[in-house]
């Protein structure tokens, strides 16, 4: 029986797609950073733009005029969530699905967890508009985090209840 490496290994290749996520995330972002000015934009059709703008909030920029202690507070809440999902995925348990959710999960945390730490704020570079509304800019890293939320939320409307392995009172011999 030939079984592939990927499949004896789950952890390792669990580790090798959190690094390709987080470099191609670091990679894009420093690429956007350093060929544009901050606040430039480059048009790239009538809907969308490339920009560089940086976000010190959270998503849609929540809190991203609170004075700077959401900093710490995004920096703690992110590293906590990476650290609990590395250890799920890593867990022998870990369902294959959620390996790789997890995998995305953590790539896209640790990718903007690193741009909180170095600057302060994190890098974004995709801009969606129609006519003069925004959407508000983001990057590969938020597109890794709302993918993986999204397929495990469809994955686990499609998969049936998990029977409990538990035996109850009236199922045990008196």
């Amino acid at each position: 029986m030939n079984v592939r490496w990927t499949q004896r290994n789950p952890r390792c290749t669990w580790l090798a797609a959190v690094a390709v996520l987080l470099f191609a995330d670091q990679l894009s972002k420093s690429y956007f950073s350093t060929t544009l000015e901050l606040g430039e934009a480059i048009k790239v059709t009538e809907w969308f733009n490339f920009v560089h703008v940086l976000n010190t909030g959270a998503a849609f920029s929540l809190l991203a005029d609170a004075g700077g202690w959401q900093r710490w507070f995004f920096i703690g809440v992110t590293a906590l969530v990476v650290g609990v999902v590395s250890v799920v995925c890593m867990a022998r348990q870990a369902e294959p699905l959620d390996r790789w959710v997890g995998a995305f999960v953590v790539g896209g945390g640790a990718g903007n967890l690193v741009d909180r730490v170095q600057i302060g704020a994190v890098v974004d570079f995709l801009d969606f508009h129609w006519r003069s509304i925004h959407w508000p800019a983001f990057n590969l890293a938020d597109i890794f985090i709302v993918c993986s939320m999204l397929v495990w939320c469809f994955a686990s409307l499609k998969s049936p209840p998990r029977q409990a392995s538990r035996k109850t009172s009236e199922e045990l011999p008196s």
